[in-house]
């Protein structure tokens, strides 16, 4: 697990090949619904870049690093058990990596294309345990494909300003779960309201905020 423990920290979801910064209507509500909020806590779940540093920093953000998205892209072997005919993947394993924070301690998280590339079997856990961490008004930022982009996998997320990203995408690599609808991202939330945004490069950006 890599982490950033308490830096002072001082904020999109699209398919963007050429790099070109995209301006993300969900990090605008995001850092909207959190600018009341002084030193926020944020947990990145990506691997993190001198740019979303920069652009933290000056949000004033106490930012947590685990690095969730770069084991699942290249099938890191600590979290799949292949001893038998079928692999299974070890969700606990895999959540362990996560920053040892108290629950209901954390403001946000940005979880980017994460829930596009974990086995789909993983997925009711790892959601639990992401908005477990959430104080109440907390919320879970994440981007999810369209049906219609079945390759063109997101390996890489950075932030040019709050609101703005790049992201380094593989082409030719083909998604290796099915989509995930927004009706199953309600039933895995429950206790969340949730807004979507659409973009016009095959995402949608979901923000789950954890009720009072």
């Amino acid at each position: 697990m890599l982490r950033i423990g308490e830096k002072n920290a001082s904020g999109t979801a699209a398919r963007t090949a050429s790099g070109v910064p995209t301006i993300s209507q969900g990090l605008d509500w995001f850092w909207q619904h959190l600018r009341d909020v002084r030193n926020p806590r944020i947990l990145d779940c990506g691997p993190v870049s001198p740019g979303t540093l920069q652009a933290l920093l000056r949000r004033g953000v106490k930012l947590y690093v685990a690095d969730l998205m770069t084991p699942v892209l290249q099938g890191d072997p600590r979290f799949w058990d292949r001893s038998g005919k079928i692999p299974v993947f070890l969700t606990s394993d895999f959540l362990s990596q996560l920053p040892d924070t108290p629950e209901g301690s954390l403001t946000g998280i940005l979880s980017w294309n994460l829930l596009d590339l974990v086995p789909r079997e993983a997925l009711p856990a790892l959601i639990e345990r992401l908005f477990s961490l959430l104080e109440p008004l907390g919320v879970l930022f994440c981007a999810l494909r369209e049906p219609n982009h079945p390759t063109g996998v997101e390996r890489r997320w950075w932030l040019e300003s709050l609101t703005s990203v790049r992201n380094e995408i593989d082409s030719k690599r083909s998604y290796p779960h099915p989509v995930i609808t927004n009706r199953e991202i309600e039933r895995f939330l429950p206790n969340a309201s949730i807004k979507t945004f659409l973009t016009r490069s095959g995402r949608r950006e979901i923000l789950a905020m954890r009720r009072k």
